[in-house]
């Protein structure tokens, strides 16, 4: 257990209290998006805010709560619109070139492959136009094409019909129909994750010389060392996201997997205590969280992410262009750790977690492999993962609309989460913009350990994970193998050769033991790649 508590994230560091003389003193930038990575293509012009100073926390977002932090928010009629952003899939690491892999979101079905004749990730639309067919089921060919194994149609790059087997050679060339064409979506890596952009309409198709994925330095940084992961998860975008904005939560929740930074007098077992969280501004474009030390910084629609020792340096640490990054804090010498997380809308009670938590210290997370990182990372998700889906239906049954009349958040330690609602409702329309596909009903709860999953959630989207899943099942057969052999030697030879009775009760220790061992490492692949669950009353 000690080893899954240094492998889950790093520990979080919170203040008791916050230092409002300093906060005075420190000094914040507004966000400022070139025309190139601008957050809106609804409005071309260059928004600009000026350099503002922290306020003093005592200020009330709602006369309900009087204790709540206030954000300040712009006067402005803006929306956000969910459909003008790039949107990540997967970590390059988890994708495998040689086959197509199927991906949501927004409720767009994709599918992500490698052409290997331009080099690059490709994002096409899911459906085969001959009879709809997922592609994601089909194969690359050996030109490098894209084929569905349903009729054998082949799509280059660009999404053009390059091969129709049913076309006779000598009639016309259907496969050069608009209608025999795959929607295209661009594409871009980025900080080693594939995103693209939500439409496929010819007008976007170099959108990236417009507009970049938000851009965090330290993820390319060598100097750091990021692990990164991703799981699919059962409750929706909006419920994934504030849960990662609530480090309240952590000690209870997490009782006895994480680490959490525990007061001298501690009021109760876990040791959770006043947490003082500011949110200085609040506009379109996201906010940035005040903590002591270090700042979280949210930038939507997916990106979260805490400076988990120091402010976020917006010149280095804040989502930007490539290329723009100044020298890193590590030249620099500083100390720095920080917790990414990218949360993804798949649908309505789904969403898609990518995560990596760079840091430039540390020698032990270089040489640990990757799934045995991960081991504490699914505890972590698990741990909580019953009651957020649960919840999510609670609010859900409240109305959207009124998350802040059904909800108590009457201590400064909600301060973010109040600070995400209250941008989702007065920019993004209080949720998700489905664009009409769902009719806004949640799924329905599925069998616990199904909820729970892991293999189908994780370890088949993961390489490290799905290597080590194969490895230890192969490591289980020989072990069972070789017990059974070794019982079936003592039977078989002849008591003149095992003459003693000590060497012939040793040989079936060993088997025993062998067998015992196989039986143990069974229990942990279960545990550990299929289903973990966790009885909070008996932690």
């Amino acid at each position: 257990m000690e080893t899954l508590r240094i492998f889950s994230v790093p520990s979080l560091h919170i203040p008791a209290k916050f230092d409002k003389t300093q906060s005075k003193k420190r000094t914040l930038l507004g966000f400022k998006q070139t025309p190139r990575s601008s957050f809106s293509l609804a409005q071309r012009h260059k928004p600009t805010f000026k350099t503002f100073t922290t306020m003093s926390s005592s200020i009330t977002t709602d006369t309900e709560n009087p204790s709540a932090p206030q954000v300040e928010t712009q006067t402005q009629d803006e929306k956000f619109d969910w459909y003008a952003h790039w949107y990540p899939l997967m970590p390059v690491c988890d994708l495998d070139k040689r086959v197509p892999h199927a991906k949501k979101v927004l409720g767009i079905d994709v599918v992500v492959w490698w052409d290997k004749n331009e080099s690059t990730w490709k994002v096409f639309g899911d459906a085969f136009p001959h009879r709809l067919a997922p592609l994601s089921e089909g194969r690359i060919d050996q030109w490098g094409r894209l084929q569905c194994v349903y009729h054998g149609w082949c799509f280059n790059g660009s999404g053009d019909c390059k091969f129709i087997p049913q076309a006779p050679k000598d009639g016309p060339p259907v496969h050069t129909s608009r209608k025999a064409c795959v929607g295209a979506y661009p594409s871009t890596v980025q900080n080693g994750i594939v995103w693209f952009w939500p439409s496929s309409d010819p007008h976007f198709k170099d959108i990236l010389a417009e507009k970049k994925p938000p851009y965090i330095p330290e993820l390319d940084d060598p100097s750091y060392t990021c692990l990164m992961g991703n799981r699919e998860i059962p409750y929706g975008y909006e419920v994934l996201i504030e849960n990662l904005m609530d480090p309240a939560h952590l000690p209870y929740a997490h009782y006895g997997i994480m680490q959490t930074p525990q007061p001298k007098e501690k009021a109760d077992r876990e040791g959770g205590r006043p947490l003082d969280f500011y949110i200085p501004k609040l506009d379109m474009y996201g906010f940035i969280a005040e903590q002591n030390p270090g700042q979280s910084k949210f930038v939507p629609p997916c990106v979260f992410y805490v400076s988990l020792f120091d402010p976020i340096d917006n010149s280095n640490g804040a989502p930007s262009s490539p290329g723009s990054e100044k020298v890193s804090s590590a030249q620099k010498g500083q100390k720095r750790a920080l917790l990414v997380f990218i949360c993804v809308p798949v649908s309505p009670g789904n969403s898609r977690l990518i995560s990596t938590f760079p840091v430039n210290y540390g020698v032990l997370i270089k040489i640990v492999p990757r799934w045995i990182y991960h081991i504490g990372q699914n505890l972590v998700v698990d741990s909580d993962l019953f009651l957020l889906h649960l919840e999510e239906r609670r609010i859900m049954d409240a109305g959207l609309n009124r998350w802040q009349k059904a909800c108590f958040v009457p201590t400064r330690s909600d301060a973010v989460v109040i600070g995400f609602r209250k941008w989702l409702n007065k920019y993004a329309g209080g949720q998700v913009d489905w664009r009409g596909k769902y009719t806004g009903a949640l799924p329905p709860t599925p069998p616990r350990e199904q909820l729970l999953d892991r293999y189908w959630s994780h370890v088949v989207n993961c390489s490290s994970c799905s290597a080590a899943h194969k490895a230890l099942g192969v490591l289980e057969v020989v072990l069972q193998a070789v017990s059974l052999s070794l019982l079936g030697i003592v039977a078989a030879i002849k008591q003149g050769v095992l003459a003693s009775a000590v060497a012939r009760t040793a040989l079936v220790a060993v088997a025993l033991l062998w067998f015992a061992a196989s039986k143990w490492l069974a229990h942990f692949i279960y545990k550990t790649f299929h289903f973990h669950d966790d009885n909070h009353a008996f932690v």
